[in-house]
């Protein structure tokens, strides 16, 4: 119980502390006009309530890496506690924090025309490419995802939901933002936020009376305790499979949107920075609760590849079912159904922002003008034609890719912002040391991942090795450029 706790004090200090610290570093500006009032049109730049655009913010980021992403690193054991809080304070609300505060000085731009301003056209272009298929990835996973969930829940055929939840993200990719996103998303809000909530409370309760036990971070329990060490080497799959919990490049995409609803640069720290927290804490709780719930992380790989017994049926134990398991033991009947609505929830207030900012990014590099309905349209049919015909293919071997995409785009964003300080003569460290990092996460993998995974499966000396050089010379190339502008 002390190591659960000690997280969640840490997220909430580094909030109050780094939190402050860098948004005093970026400089943000009260009394700066912001896009959503400079060049409002009602749709996509529009000034919203701050809370609602925290909520908006929150449940864009969040899908389901930080229950899913978290239950999977569990399987790790401990060590994924450390990545998380470390992870989210100095690398994954940072890269939101400028992120978010690079767009709304950019006029609300979308990443790679960011990325574009600071690291060259060649880059911008291909971040075009990487973006759109990162964004359609997500959108396509998260209409299947959730279908599969309420098909299961209902015994409505899985068909019908899937018509159902396109014809929710057409309307929420066309309407003003205000409109569906901001009435809806409040509710959504509290659903999620009651099972994070709920889960936290009975984890509580439970290690109190002796229900199980929280297994705590300590020397003897910082190790790799995966089933499959071979295959997944604690350096770096830890920090793929925990993406949204600690960092992730998808956020990049999101925090644009609410760059452009914003109506007071003094609330960027509690949007961008704050939602990013709050995402960690959702991560926590659920890392915590897989150990606990499965006697520690060595009975939650035993359950993912012997299986447990469910309903009569031994049953591989996946995310899924292992959120299921766990609602419906700790929180009783009513409270399973608002856990699992929560769970719907996740994927759902991702996919259809995933598809919003996927027009956006089109309608930029296409300079289209997106006011008129009918050019939110045009873009927009296509977009959903390929969605729905990418469901009905295997989409498992393109998800593979989704993980590695996050952190490599999340590496990409942290070089952008290392060149925007140096850009404005300020050190970069803040962002290039963790980019650095990412990029030896990232390279590492590429080499060292089974080949289902989508990596070379070579030697991990290799991979460290490789990582590193390419790490560091980037490093190097950043602080020569840091000095020539000095």
């Amino acid at each position: 119980m002390i190591t659960f706790f000690v997280c969640i004090l840490l997220l909430v200090a580094g909030y109050m502390i780094y939190g402050k610290f860098v948004e005093r570093y970026f400089g943000t500006d009260p009394g700066r006009k912001t896009p959503a009032y400079e060049l409002g049109d009602g749709v996509d730049f529009k000034p919203m309530a701050t809370w609602k655009v925290f909520v908006i913010q929150f449940l864009n980021i969040a899908g389901l890496g930080p229950i899913f992403g978290a239950i999977m690193g569990a399987a790790y054991g401990p060590a994924a506690y450390l990545w998380i809080v470390v992870g989210c304070i100095f690398m994954g609300a940072v890269h939101d924090f400028f992120s978010g505060m690079m767009s709304i000085r950019s006029g609300g731009a979308n990443m790679p025309d960011i990325i574009g301003a600071n690291l060259g056209r060649t880059m911008k272009t291909v971040m075009n490419v990487v973006v759109c298929f990162l964004l359609l990835a997500v959108g396509v996973s998260f209409v299947t995802g959730p279908a599969d969930l309420i098909a299961s829940l209902t015994g409505v055929n899985k068909e019908v939901w899937l018509y159902v939840i396109f014809a929710y993200y057409l309307l929420a990719t066309l309407l003003p933002i205000d409109k569906i996103i901001g009435n809806i998303y409040p509710l959504m809000g509290a659903a999620l936020l009651f099972m994070a909530l709920g889960v936290g409370v009975m984890l509580v309760v439970g290690d109190i009376a002796g229900a199980h036990e929280m297994v705590e971070l300590t020397p003897a329990t910082l190790k790799n305790w995966h089933s499959d060490p071979q295959d997944n080497i604690l350096i770096p799959m830890l920090f793929v499979v925990v993406s949204c919990g600690a960092i992730s490049g998808f956020h990049a995409t999101q925090s644009p949107l609410m760059a452009r609803c914003l109506k007071n640069e003094k609330h960027a720290r509690p949007i961008f920075y704050g939602a990013m927290i709050a995402e960690g804490i959702v991560a926590i709780v659920w890392a915590t609760a897989a150990m606990a719930y499965f006697g520690g992380p060595e009975g939650l790989n035993d359950a993912a590849t012997n299986g447990v017994m469910v309903n009569g049926v031994l049953t591989k134990v996946t995310p899924a079912i292992a959120v299921d398991m766990i609602c419906r033991s700790w929180l009783g009947k009513v409270g399973a159904i608002i856990a699992v609505i929560g769970v719907v929830v996740c994927p759902v207030t991702s996919g259809d922002t995933a598809f919003r900012s996927l027009r956006l990014t089109v309608a930029d590099f296409l300079k289209s003008d997106q006011k008129p309905v009918m050019k939110r349209v045009l873009i927009s049919i296509p977009i959903f034609v390929l969605a729905f015909v990418c469901c009905k293919m295997d989409f498992s071997t393109v998800w593979k890719y989704v993980g590695i995409g996050n952190q490599t785009l999340a590496a990409i964003v942290m070089w952008t912002a290392s060149a925007y300080f140096i850009k404005k003569g300020k050190a970069h460290w803040l962002c290039s040391l963790p980019a650095s990092f990412l990029t030896f996460v990232c390279v590492s993998y590429f080499i060292m991942a089974p080949h289902v995974n989508g990596g070379l499966h070579l030697s991990p000396v290799v991979g460290y090795v490789a990582g590193s050089i390419v790490a560091l010379g980037l490093l190097a190339f950043c602080a020569a450029k840091g000095r020539r502008r000095a």
